[in-house]
């Protein structure tokens, strides 16, 4: 069974930046894409980003050159730091494990909620 974690969210202002985490189960987490994904109410889930295990990654044009994608192998961990945050970043943040043709592998944690408001 997969096991996703996310943390790090919280409230921010405008321009601010934060770091989300994402623990996984190191069975799922070894060699394998990861994404980060982000969903408003009555909107579909987006992929924001998504990271091979090789360290090449990928970003949705409405985070590329704000929001940077990495991840520690050895402590099966993911992350993502945001910055120059604006408000329509507000999202529940979630991340998964992805296959080749990016399709969600892992079942959805809890998110972790960031708020961009002044």
């Amino acid at each position: 069974q997969v096991q996703l974690v996310e943390s790090g969210g919280g409230l921010v202002q405008p321009g601010g930046s934060l770091r989300l985490s994402c623990a996984a189960s190191g069975s799922i987490f070894s060699g394998r894409i990861m994404g980060w994904y982000r969903q408003a109410p009555g909107k579909q889930r987006e992929l924001v980003a998504h990271i091979t295990s090789g360290g090449s990654t990928n970003y949705a044009d409405s985070v590329k050159g704000r929001f940077i994608i990495s991840r520690d192998n050895a402590k099966n961990t993911m992350y993502l730091r945001m910055n120059s945050l604006k408000p329509e970043d507000t999202d529940v943040y979630y991340c998964n494990v992805l296959n080749l043709r990016l399709q969600v592998l892992g079942s959805w944690g809890q998110g972790t909620q960031v708020t961009v408001s002044s």
